[in-house]
């Protein structure tokens, strides 16, 4: 199994974040905590190598990422493209929401959660 390296001189600015989520990515942990989507535990704005993820789940190295608005910019884009790649080569994978869909269709977001989760339980049985 491939290890990927927790940094850190990430953990203070990890915390930081986590104080200042957007109002989606607070929507969104208060479903996915405490083990509520299938009862699996989800960090929360988790360091993986160089890089901090808005969610992670280790079973499946299942990224999840929710883009609020200045993700949309051309050079941010590219940047999440390129931070992606990287994260993709160490066998993670991910699932990308906007902010205005969790806000507005939680139960899309939480369908298409669940619909990941289940492929992963059914290839490891």
């Amino acid at each position: 199994m491939f290890y990927i390296p927790y940094n850190i001189n990430l953990k203070a600015f990890s915390r930081k974040l986590r104080n200042h989520s957007t109002y989606g990515e607070v929507l969104l942990w208060m479903q996915l905590r405490a083990g509520g989507v299938r009862g699996y535990t989800f960090n929360r704005q988790k360091p993986l190598s160089n890089y901090i993820v808005d969610f992670y789940w280790k079973p499946l190295k299942l990224v999840i990422e929710v883009d609020g608005g200045y993700h949309f910019t051309p050079e941010q884009r590219v940047m999440d493209q390129h931070r992606q790649q990287i994260l993709e080569s160490m066998g993670l994978h991910f699932l990308r929401f906007r902010d205005e869909e969790v806000r507005k269709d939680m139960s899309t977001v939480i369908k298409a959660i669940e619909s990941c989760i289940e492929a992963f339980e059914t290839t490891c049985q």
